[in-house]
Parts: C-alpha cells; sequence; structure tokens
C-alpha cells in the first residue's frame, strides 16, 4: 500500500521486464527485404537492437514471420504473429504478450539500434509514479511532439483488451493505446530513435 509516497523503480523490478524485438513486418519500403536482418556495422540490425536491449531487462524475445531460424541463431526465443497476413505491430505485440512470463512487456523496432541505454528504466519510472498500464516514447520533431508507440512498456495483462481489439478487425496501435491509461515519456534525443525504413536511411544510419 502506498500511503501518498512516490512509488519507486523497485516497483517494477528489471526482472520483471520482458524485452520484445519486433522484426515481423513486410519490409515493403526496403523491397520486402527482411529488415532484421539487414547488414548494419557487421551485424544484423535486429542483433544490434537486441544486444541494447538485453541489459535492461530480464528476459528477451522476438518477433518474426520469415527467415526464423535465423532469428533462433541470434539466442532469443522466436516467435512468429499469432494472426496471418502481416497484420502489423499489434500482432508482434500479441505473440509477445501471449508468450511473456513477467508481468510487464517492451518493445522495440527491429531497425533503431541506437536507443537509449536507460529507456526501459525510464519507461519503468513513469509507469510506476503515474500508475500506467502503458508507458510510451515521445520525441520532438521540429518542435511538435512526436509519439513512439513501437516504444512502449505495457502491463501484460493487457492481452485480453489487444485479442478483443484486433478480432474487432482494427490495427492501428494508436487507436488501442488510447483506450488505455498511457504515461508519455520524452525524450530529447530523436536521432536515437531514428528508424531505417529504407535501404537510404540505412546507410543515412551508418554515417
Amino acid at each position: 500500500m502506498n500511503d501518498g509516497n512516490p512509488i519507486t523503480m523497485a516497483d517494477i523490478a528489471k526482472e520483471d521486464i520482458t524485452g520484445l524485438i519486433l522484426a515481423g513486418g513486410r519490409g515493403s519500403r526496403m523491397g520486402g527485404a527482411d529488415k532484421g536482418l539487414q547488414n548494419h556495422r557487421g551485424m544484423p540490425l535486429a542483433l544490434h537492437a537486441l544486444l541494447r536491449l538485453q541489459p535492461q531487462v530480464g528476459s528477451v524475445m522476438i518477433s518474426a514471420n520469415r527467415n526464423l531460424a535465423a532469428y533462433e541463431a541470434m539466442g532469443a526465443p522466436v516467435w512468429p504473429d499469432p494472426i496471418e497476413g502481416f497484420a502489423g505491430p499489434l500482432a508482434g505485440l500479441l505473440a509477445g504478450l501471449e508468450h511473456a512470463e513477467t508481468g510487464w512487456l517492451v518493445t522495440v523496432p527491429c531497425d533503431t539500434p541506437d536507443f537509449p541505454e536507460d529507456f526501459v528504466k525510464r519507461l519503468a519510472t513513469a509507469a510506476s509514479t503515474q500508475g500506467a498500464d502503458i508507458a510510451m516514447v515521445v520525441t520532438t520533431e521540429d518542435g511538435q511532439l512526436r509519439r513512439q508507440p513501437v516504444f512502449c512498456l505495457l502491463r501484460t495483462e493487457l492481452l485480453e483488451s489487444l485479442v478483443e481489439f484486433l478480432h474487432s478487425g482494427e490495427r492501428k496501435i494508436d487507436k488501442w493505446t488510447a483506450r488505455h491509461r498511457t504515461a508519455e515519456v520524452v525524450f530529447d534525443d530523436d536521432a536515437a530513435f531514428f528508424n531505417a525504413n529504407t535501404i537510404e536511411e540505412l546507410r543515412k544510419l551508418q554515417q
């Protein structure tokens, strides 16, 4: 019971957070290539994300729909979407919620290898202090705040809500997160969340 004192990070232990790398997309803007397996500084993009996320969480998983053996070689459990047809990040999130054995799940996309090394801790602190079901990264772009819903920490008990949402035919992640109490955490370094959707953006990332 909290007697009015601020809730601390200790209320969400690192060990109670499962990390999920989202690598299940079509890669349509990259000519259909499997983005997570694109070479970046000598390693697949998804492996960069995995190695960066691993120290911030208790365990990690990968959401992927192709080349599963290549992802399994990275040393983490790999789960394909439980919904057919490349249904977007929410389908990967559903796979993560179905298989996580912790109270919280945090997601990162496979094409953003330089996200901050403390971002999970900052989201966990915000979720604790605000009593939120979801904590989400917000960046600034040209002076405007921009939500980054694929960088979010959420309670795994939201599984039932997500199943209901997807079964209704909905696919937009913003629309689903808006149904729940969400803490927004502003990160000043928007470059840390730069993602490589195209070959040109991947080259820019490597400069």
